[in-house]
């Protein structure tokens, strides 16, 4: 008898560990296919052109050293990606009138449409600051499509800000 018992002991805590490596298991498919779910769900982030930060040293240092100003749009080519794509980087210079309040601003990519005769809104992306002032920079990219484009920049109580108008080219 004592060996019967030993047996079934011994294999009740080998189904018990066969149990425990199952439950863990689907826990960790369970976990990951969550993970999953919450990473897919997001919002895709805008698409960018990748490049090598050797490639845009020259491009930034040249966009400090010239001074930013409240009020105007600065836009600068990034080096071209591959095929037909263009990054710009824009860059302006926000002044807060209430330091302790946050302010709302948002971009805006616009084309002109010659058949209308009227700038049409390409591309839009919101942000934000608080703080009495800050530098705000904002990079979009045109691919495939040529034609006159500008940055507008509206911020919250005040004004709409465009820059100069630029060709885009392929």
């Amino acid at each position: 008898m004592a060996t019967r018992s030993g047996a079934v002991l011994a294999s009740g805590t080998a189904n018990a560990a066969k149990f425990v490596v199952a439950a863990l298991a689907f826990t960790a498919a369970y976990a990951g296919l969550s993970a999953y779910g919450i990473a897919s769900s997001a919002q895709a982030p805008a698409p960018a052109a990748v490049s090598l930060s050797a490639e845009e040293t020259p491009v930034t240092t040249a966009l400090t050293a010239r001074a930013l100003a409240a009020g105007t749009v600065t836009v600068s080519a990034l080096p071209a990606g591959p095929g037909c794509l263009k990054p710009y980087v824009a860059r302006t210079l926000l002044i807060n009138p209430d330091p302790g309040r946050t302010v709302s601003y948002s971009w805006k990519l616009a084309r002109w449409s010659p058949s209308a005769k009227t700038w049409r809104t390409y591309f839009v992306d919101y942000s934000g600051f608080a703080g009495a002032r800050g530098t705000a920079e904002w990079e979009a990219t045109v691919s495939g499509n040529p034609g006159w484009y500008r940055v507008e920049l509206a911020v919250e109580g005040a004004k709409t800000v465009k820059s100069d108008r630029f060709q885009v080219s392929c």
